[in-house]
């Protein structure tokens, strides 16, 4: 699951706002490309190991990678004084949460079905900004509401035989993930974004720890690997995916975090076998056209 939406504002440090849209356009694409293959390993480890200690490796070597692009680039004194820290930790303990729930999610069914119910989050957003932002939404962002709430009941369709608790769990991580992004929009501009992306992997990992003792399993030098592999995954895509909104602005870019879910279909279908249903397709197109009118409605706000 990708970190999508937490530098839209916050990371022009280097690059203007579309200093090179098409390089913004590659850097998002590989990016989301690269995060469902982190997927597949977390779904392919939960055949043996505890989900909460899954996710634990995954912040935990997040973490380890991050570290010296941090010490490189100078962060060290900025990481012990952030700005509005209990932001940051609201925001860490969302996608925290998020993550149990999707890697929960992905353990139990195909990860393209999962993450085309991760894709609600922008439709909470809309729900939730007039509360937690004070915007303005109009009849245009409400009816993309209604129509992806639509979307998801089609993908999961209750009452038709193929409903699964794990669908509840996918929404979860949708909602809670809705969530992480409305506390990103409150702390952009305000932080590095790179100091952000620590914050977000020390706290999964505190987190986490506090499992350990209870569901640990020792892993085989092998899974170690993939653990390791999982968390540089995690990483690159989101760094990638950094560099994507640094050098285009972010109504250019977002769309682009939809080509997610053609490499979750990907993954999910060479690894594992799993190829959404013609229904899930339907309801597939239905959620990712909503966000798109939430996303060209929204930009065409703020431009005015």
């Amino acid at each position: 699951m990708s970190d999508k939406g937490q530098t839209q504002a916050g990371s022009r440090s280097t690059h203007s706002a579309g200093d090179n849209p098409m390089l913004g356009i590659a850097f998002m694409a590989l990016g989301v490309s690269v995060v469902p293959m982190m997927d597949g390993i977390a779904k392919g480890l939960a055949d043996d190991y505890a989900v909460l200690q899954i996710v634990w490796a995954r912040f935990a070597f997040h973490l380890l990678w991050l570290l010296p692009f941090l010490l490189w680039q100078g962060h060290g004194r900025s990481v012990l004084a952030p700005r509005l820290p209990g932001l940051q930790v609201l925001r860490g303990v969302f996608l925290l949460a998020a993550t149990v729930c999707y890697f929960s999610a992905i353990a139990l069914m195909p990860i393209a079905d999962a993450l085309a119910l991760l894709f609600i989050s922008p439709m909470v957003v809309t729900l939730l900004a007039p509360v937690v932002l004070g915007e303005r939404v109009g009849i245009w962002r409400w009816s993309a509401v209604v129509a992806g709430f639509i979307g998801a009941l089609i993908v999961v369709r209750p009452g038709f035989g193929v409903f699964q608790w794990a669908s509840v769990l996918a929404l979860g991580a949708g909602v809670l993930h809705g969530c992480y992004l409305l506390t990103t929009r409150r702390l952009a501009g305000s932080t590095n974004p790179m100091i952000t992306l620590f914050y977000t992997g020390a706290i999964g990992l505190l987190g986490m720890s506090f499992a350990m003792p209870v569901v640990w399993i020792p892993p085989t030098p092998v899974d170690w690997g993939w653990m390791i592999v999982m968390g540089a995954l995690a990483a690159g895509g989101h760094f990638l995916i950094i560099k994507g909104f640094d050098r285009a602005p972010a109504p250019v870019v977002a769309p682009v975090a939809y080509a997610e879910i053609v490499a979750a279909t990907a993954v999910g279908w060479f690894a594992f076998g799993d190829f959404p249903a013609a229904w899930t397709w339907v309801g597939i197109v239905v959620i990712v056209t909503s966000g798109l009118v939430i996303s060209i409605r929204e930009h065409r706000a703020r431009h005015r």
